[in-house]
């Protein structure tokens, strides 16, 4: 007797046709040719991406937590080989119609885009020629890798093996400094006083009080103590020997040659092809095509907005007086600032937990990261700006406390840590199944969503007075009135002087943050203009989805849904939000269960 196939028998029980099995029926010729564009799309971006770990501009997802071993190359043939790679794939790229892509690759394709284009058009104005501006440079820039926890003995072996190519790195950083200087590519010089002293720390300390010791001062007791000497002798030597020698070299030329000789003007407008070079800015910070007129008029419009807000406060605060009053009220009451800098990082804290309360009302995906709250380092806090935050760490700046007002901490607090980015970047880099180049981040929608999330503040019940309120409301200012500095200063030929005062009359910065603030936006054209664009593009979806979804809104769904999408130039945003609504305003995330 024949054995039955397992088809056999569900044709005996009539569970299939068995007259003939019926072919799959025919994939549509739109989908096959979908299909084929997002293979051939996925083809290019991960060529190049390989590409770019070849070139270690980018780490591999088996890398992650490793300690590098090396910097990557920046001389001037080793850029000219990347600019001819990007273009190259910004040609095919443009042999790719997106419109025929399936959704998601759609999203990827436009982030992408957006992404190699930049790339091109840094290298294309040979921006590497000014690897320094009032906000970093390359030499505070690598002691990153020193502030950070080492867990075995091969973290500190590649540590040493990393420090041991910095002389090799910071000399084609010096090439390429010289060569900005000869065709007057420079940050303007009256930006770059003080910003030499990081480079005395280390290049004039002994080895082991310098940055680059601090991870060899607590090592893991699992390193045997002969180890843990060994290599201590190490580090001290490779400080001194290449480490403190390059610093030295740096801080010569920058106080002899480069500052003396850095360009006076102020404006981005002023340099080599400076128009076109003040608009590619604005097109990689605020991902449109926004002119600097249109910026400058968006901005004075929203700070007549704020200041209607500003006045309605200070009412509610029973002050007898007009701005100006109010304002000087502000920068020298001794009751607005912290009197140690334990207490300006406690009352960062409380403020963060306060949020911590609310968390799960105003959002349905929490990122499993946490984050720190942590002082600026020492060497680099007096240019440092009020704080910082991303994926694990908040800083706040706790030099100068007479500048660093408490009525604007939770405005900061909620920016940097959460809601804002280190709330944002966590979720962007826990969502699954995207390609690597969707973790970079773009400025408009991480900047817009860290303020979009100082006004959220208001409906959480974060801030308990009107002083906290103004203090939110000056930061609202502070970025609205950067669209207006910012094209000022590089496109209406506004000085120093005039953009400080206009800062200063405008928000109730302290004279500190006034002056290093201003010096930001002189000597990086098109980054200030990031925050309020962006803000004002997630508050345009979100009343749009309010309006379309009436009582089927949920604050919790939109929230997931844009940051969902990681960080993304702001038109995606905008298509993403109408899919949103026209799917009836559903989470992102499955339900559980």
């Amino acid at each position: 007797m024949m054995r039955q196939t397992v088809a056999g028998v569900l044709c005996a029980a009539g569970l299939l046709m068995c007259t003939g099995i019926r072919a799959a029926p025919a994939v549509p010729a739109a989908l096959q040719q979908s299909a084929a564009d997002d293979a051939r799309f996925a083809a290019i971006h991960r060529a190049e991406w390989q590409w770019r770990i070849k070139e270690r501009l980018a780490r591999d997802e088996s890398e992650r937590g490793q300690v590098a071993t090396d910097f990557e190359r920046v001389d001037a043939a080793s850029q000219a080989v990347r600019l001819a790679h990007w273009q190259g794939v910004l040609r095919q790229l443009d042999g790719i119609d997106p419109a025929r892509l399936s959704a998601p690759e759609k999203i990827n394709y436009q982030v992408y885009r957006a992404q190699i284009a930049a790339f091109v058009e840094e290298l294309r104005f040979r921006e590497y020629e000014q690897p320094v501006n009032a906000d970093s440079a390359f030499w505070t820039d690598v002691t990153y890798g020193a502030r950070q926890p080492f867990a075995k003995a091969e973290d500190y072996r590649n540590y040493l093996a990393r420090i041991r190519h910095l002389p090799r790195y910071f000399n084609e950083q010096l090439d390429n400094m010289r060569a900005g200087l000869a065709r007057g590519f420079t940050p303007p010089r009256v930006t770059l006083a003080g910003r030499d002293a990081a480079l005395a720390s280390v290049a004039g300390a002994a080895p082991e009080d310098t940055v680059f010791y601090t991870p060899f001062r607590t090592m893991p007791a699992a390193i045997p103590a002969a180890e843990q000497a060994a290599l201590r002798a190490e580090a001290v030597a490779a400080i001194r020997t290449g480490v403190q020698p390059a610093y030295a070299s740096v801080l010569a030329f920058m106080r002899s040659d480069y500052m003396p000789r850095a360009r006076l003007a102020l404006a981005a407008e002023s340099l080599p092809d400076g128009k076109a070079y003040y608009q590619s800015k604005i097109v990689e910070f605020t991902t449109t095509n926004l002119t600097a007129d249109a910026i400058h008029r968006i901005g004075l419009a929203e700070m007549a907005k704020i200041r209607a807000e500003m006045m309605e406060t200070i009412a509610q605060s029973g002050f007898k007086g007009d701005l100006p009053a109010f304002l000087q009220f502000l920068r020298t009451d001794p009751q607005f600032y912290a009197k140690t800098p334990e207490e300006l990082l406690m009352r960062a804290a409380w403020i963060a937990k306060k949020f911590d309360a609310k968390a799960g009302q105003y959002f349905g995906y929490l990122p499993r990261q946490r984050f720190a709250i942590r002082p600026v380092p020492p060497d680099q806090a007096p240019y440092y700006t009020a704080g910082r935050g991303g994926p694990g760490v908040y800083l706040v700046n706790t030099w100068n406390l007479p500048g660093r007002a408490l009525y604007s901490l939770p405005a900061l607090t909620l920016h940097e840590s959460a809601p804002g980015h280190a709330f944002q970047m966590p979720v962007a880099l826990e969502q699954k199944g995207v390609p690597p180049f969707r973790r970079a981040y773009i400025s408009a929608f991480g900047e817009g969503w860290a303020l979009y999330t100082e006004r959220l503040g208001t409906e959480m019940g974060i801030y308990e007075t009107p002083y906290e309120v103004f203090g939110m409301l000056s930061y609202q200012a502070w970025r609205a009135s950067r669209l207006v500095v910012d094209t000022g200063i590089h496109a209406m030929g506004w000085t120093r002087e005039q953009a400080q005062a206009y800062l200063r009359e405008s928000t109730a910065l302290s004279e500190h943050e006034v002056t290093t603030e201003v010096d930001r936006y002189i000597s990086w054209p098109g980054q200030a203009l990031s925050y309020y664009l962006g803000q004002m593009a997630i508050m345009e979806a979100r009343a749009k989805a309010e309006k379309a979804l009436g009582s089927k809104f949920d604050i919790r769904a939109f929230h997931d849904t844009v940051l969902q999408l990681g960080s993304v130039p702001l038109p995606v945003l905008a298509a993403r939000i109408d899919r949103f609504i026209a799917e009836g305003g559903k989470s992102p995330y499955p339900k559980e269960g």
